[in-house]
């Protein structure tokens, strides 16, 4: 994966700034994305654990006009995962499970086989999604919960979607799993558990495992998530659109791969124990931070509960995003240069600041690109032939969608960014120096992409 990742990195003209030269820097990036109603939530942003920058931009709740601020708790949605991923691991530490136990070790009544622990932390299970599932067959006034889920499961048997280990695909179905085999190995409940033995220890008194509909109490300071009404044209409570509001409902009381709550001053505490011994020994932390593997022995780009880069110029990166109607989370951490990358949005908008970000913490100078061709004629139609999701390697992929008349790459576990058109079937970005060529069949169809990047092609098959 390492001369493959899609990273957006630049290196255009190298200056050195001072920690106030970044901060500055920062502030001006993130007050004039939320003066255009770009950016709705709060940042921290720190090198070898020194805060660099740290700002709330909007309300916590709308209807009481409550800002947010250093100590608000958010939703964290997927990248509650990482503290899934880390209960396993102290329930291997304690002698408790394997990452070789068989997921029917812990839920014997489910119908798939020789799926185990390290399987399901890397995504490599095989195991549908409960979510379709849920959408085909749940009572939607009801708020399901994990053993609803394996119930669920059991009756109705839906197939794999390839043998374990063959193939990476992101699954929600597996880290919820996990955390019902926390809770079949511990005898706790995954809340309980998550909060002897992370949350207490490491000091996250804002942090717990909260399903905010399902269990009916109040948390002070908590940021409700708004997502944007296209109809009108208004930032609405999920709850209140007929889009989300079954969603966010129903599937309340399922855990393990969302329903982490936190702040970003929590959220630092969690990165900088994570340098430490304080939960596992170092050669348990080394190995969790490593990317999975296929029966093939081919590397994914994923860990226990972390994406995995290597951008040009920055080391070794991991980082996870989370998402769920109203909140959009992100923490990245550069493990070689000790830095940390922590948004938590409670606004749904579209967000390409990642790599300025990025620019910013090791002083590159971003060198506009000027459109080579601006007559290419892009609308809706023309671009919807490239969308699709076109695969790299096993566990990558660059997914093209369209807004409007503009086009947007997204790689797996990264930022979305708008592409640009140089001629026709040949795109480009003006964050990093790297170009799509689109690919087709005798027939004029659209059958892969291939990315230009760092003096290196690589095609990708269009697979959706």
């Amino acid at each position: 994966m390492k001369k493959i990742v899609f990273v957006f990195t630049s290196l255009l003209g190298v200056f050195c700034a001072t920690a106030q030269d970044k901060g500055k820097a920062l502030d001006s990036l993130f007050t004039k994305l939320y003066n255009e109603k770009k950016f709705f939530g709060n940042v921290l942003i720190a090198e070898k654990g020194a805060v660099v920058y740290q700002q709330s931009f909007g309300k916590a709740n709308v209807a009481a006009n409550t800002d947010l601020n250093a100590e608000t708790v958010f939703e964290l949605a997927s990248v509650s995962k990482q503290f899934t991923a880390m209960g396993i691991m102290l329930l291997k530490k304690q002698g408790k499970l394997s990452y070789e136990d068989t997921l029917r070790k812990f839920i014997p009544s489910l119908p798939y086989y020789n799926i185990t622990v390290r399987q399901l932390l890397h995504h490599t299970s095989g195991l549908p999604d409960y979510m379709d599932l849920f959408s085909n067959n749940w009572d939607s006034t009801k708020i399901a919960t994990n053993q609803d889920m394996i119930d669920m499961l059991v009756r109705y048997r839906p197939a794999v979607l390839f043998s374990p280990g063959e193939k990476w695909e992101y699954s929600n179905t597996g880290y919820a799993l996990l955390a019902s085999i926390i809770e079949k190995a511990s005898g706790m409940s995954y809340g309980d558990y998550l909060a002897k033995y992370i949350f207490k220890p490491l000091g996250m008194k804002r942090t717990s495992v909260y399903r905010r509909r399902f269990e009916k109490k109040v948390i002070p300071n908590y940021a409700l998530g708004y997502v944007f009404d296209a109809g009108s044209k208004q930032f609405m409570l999920p709850d209140s659109l007929a889009a989300t509001a079954s969603m966010v409902y129903c599937l309340d009381g399922i855990v393990g791969d969302g329903t982490v709550n936190s702040t970003t001053n929590d959220l630092l505490k969690w990165d900088r124990a994570l340098y430490t011994e304080q939960l596992v020994p170092a050669d348990m932390m080394k190995e969790a931070l490593e990317s999975g593997r296929l029966n093939s022995r081919m590397k994914t780009n994923y860990a226990f509960g972390w994406m995995i880069s290597e951008p040009k110029g920055s080391g070794k990166v991991i980082n996870h995003t989370g998402s769920w109607p109203g909140y959009a989370t992100l923490i990245e951490r550069h493990l070689d240069s000790d830095k940390t990358i922590i948004l938590l949005r409670n606004h749904e908008t579209p967000l390409t600041i990642l790599q300025k970000v990025r620019n910013v913490l090791y002083d590159v100078k971003e060198q506009p690109k000027k459109e080579e061709v601006a007559s290419v004629i892009s609308t809706s139609d023309t671009l919807q032939q490239y969308a699709g999701e076109y695969e790299l390697a096993p566990g990558f992929t660059i997914t093209i969608s369209v807004t409007g008349n503009k086009l947007f790459a997204q790689a797996t576990g990264q930022e979305k960014f708008e592409v640009f058109a140089e001629k026709k079937d040949l795109y480009f970005l003006k964050v990093v120096e790297a170009k799509l060529q689109f690919n087709r069949d005798p027939a004029g169809k659209i059958i892969s992409l291939t990315l230009f990047q760092g003096g290196q092609e690589v095609e990708g098959i269009k697979i959706k």
